[in-house]
């Protein structure tokens, strides 16, 4: 059950119909999942694929952007992402392990549809995000292969947005709780403009005592690696790169609410993109023209408002969503406790 239903409201704007990033008009996703038990070990991870709209994302690129909070990831693709400013393939989250097959299955994917990719146009740039699900995973039998992330992107829908114990979010814990994948969107509007800001996290971080949501009074002992979270930013609003940034860095503002201060070994990274302008690969005129909102409009505070509640109830959803959950060496990853939730 989401945060909401539950009655725990996080900030003050309304979200869209669904309350997840496919609010964002044209925003796919789609997951894989891999849960199995092979004598002593255990399979709980996946693929998760979010696609910035149904068209070609090669051909029709969008303006993006990404913040780096912690560096402790192996993700692909930013630096481009980062010099460039635009997205042109989508974005895929898995496991640690897990990035190369990913990769790897995308890059296929958009060859299969773009033969000019590497012969008569340029190279592409994959991004690919991952957390570390080794506590109920058993990353190390490298589950995930390509052809898992070409059906993550297959099946991707812009239906309601699956969350929990689902795609790259099986795997994953999330304040000594059961993890996973959480989604969320909030509307932004004035007299001229109405823009949806939609965010989805694959959470994989903190502990019981840092959670703010919750009176935790026990030590919570467990061993598990420091974790990390993904942050996807979608939104319908124009923007341009830098902006895109600006907007990912409140996402942080967001994470921070729930309790965490992001620790050494954590990697939290937002990828935030818009698709209300596309910039065409063929495209050969010297001057492009785009529509971008002025930093110094009073929507702009809204947009920010938005990523950082969107991002809190997300992470809400995550944890709420998901389900007590088993996985190797024994280890049980619990569901939240509703019923201590503080609403």
């Amino acid at each position: 059950m989401k945060a909401r239903a539950l009655g725990i409201k996080v900030g003050s704007l309304p979200t869209g119909s669904k309350n997840c990033i496919t609010d964002v008009n044209g925003i796919k996703v789609g997951h894989l999942t891999l849960n199995e038990d092979i004598n002593n070990e255990c399979i709980r991870t996946g693929v998760t694929a979010i696609l910035p709209h149904e068209g070609n994302i090669f051909t029709e690129k969008v303006p993006a952007a990404c913040y780096v909070a912690n560096g402790f990831g192996k993700t692909t693709g930013l630096i481009q992402v980062e010099e460039l400013g635009c997205l042109e393939s989508p974005i895929l989250l898995t496991n640690t392990f897990s990035v190369g097959p990913v990769l790897q299955g995308t890059l296929q994917y958009m060859l299969e549809q773009n033969p000019n990719i590497g012969d008569t146009t340029s190279s592409i740039n994959i991004v690919v995000g991952e957390c570390n699900d080794s506590y109920l995973n058993s990353a190390r039998l490298l589950a995930v292969k390509p052809e898992h992330a070409i059906q993550a992107i297959q099946e991707a829908t812009i239906n309601q947005t699956e969350e929990g114990c689902i795609g790259a979010g099986t795997g994953t814990m999330c304040f000594g709780f059961k993890g996973g994948i959480g989604s969320s969107s909030r509307i932004v509007s004035t007299d001229e403009f109405s823009y949806t800001v939609g965010l989805l996290v694959q959470s994989n971080f903190g502990t019981k005592e840092e959670f703010r949501y919750i009176k935790y009074t026990e030590k919570d002992n467990a061993e598990r690696p420091d974790g990390s979270i993904m942050m996807v930013l979608a939104t319908d609003a124009p923007l341009s790169d830098r902006q895109l940034k600006r907007l990912a860095k409140r996402c942080i503002v967001g994470l921070s609410r729930t309790g965490s201060h992001i620790h050494n070994g954590s990697g939290d990274v937002v990828i935030a993109f818009s698709n209300a302008e596309k910039i065409r690969h063929d495209d050969l005129n010297a001057v492009e023209k785009r529509i971008v909102l002025r930093d110094d409009h009073p929507i702009m505070n809204l947009l920010f408002q938005a990523a950082a509640e969107a991002t809190e109830e997300a992470i809400l959803n995550s944890l709420t969503q998901a389900e007590t959950t088993t996985g190797r060496k024994n280890r049980v990853a619990q569901k939240v406790p509703i019923y201590a939730l503080e609403i």
